[in-house]
């Protein structure tokens, strides 16, 4: 349980670190490596049996995700040619699958705040993928 709550201790921070990056690039990989860290911070919190750490976990991850596309969006740059546009698509890809999982072995009552995440996650992949097949303007 100790563990527990320092891992959220730190897991509060981490938005503010990464929102703190003045690389935007950088901003956007360090956003998804921490939201892959979260799902790992919900697992837990979900076997441990902390709804709420369970919960705000989930939430860093959708705010993790929104600041790594954020980022991108702003870097203005072709999204067809940069490489952070196609890596940031294939980690959403395989939070995705993480998080599909994670709502599996959820119980009922839990599942939608996962699928909520999901939605938003989904939204954000879609977003990307259309930026990087997208022709020029």
């Amino acid at each position: 349980m100790i563990q527990l709550l320092a891992l959220l201790l730190l897991a509060f921070g981490d938005v503010a670190t990464v929102k703190s990056e003045p690389n935007l690039e950088r901003r956007s990989e360090l956003a998804l490596a921490n939201a892959d860290k979260q799902v790992d911070a919900a697992k837990q919190a979900y076997n441990g049996g902390d709804e709420k750490a369970e919960q705000q976990a989930l939430v860093e991850v959708r705010e993790l995700v929104d600041v790594s596309y954020d980022a991108l969006e702003h870097t203005n740059k072709a999204p067809r040619r940069s490489k952070y546009y196609k890596n940031a698509e294939l980690k959403l890809t395989a939070l995705l699958r993480r998080l599909h999982s994670f709502r599996d072995q959820v119980s009922f009552e839990s599942r939608e705040a996962v699928d909520a995440v999901i939605k938003r996650v989904s939204d954000v992949h879609d977003e990307l993928l259309a930026a990087i097949m997208s022709k020029k303007k």
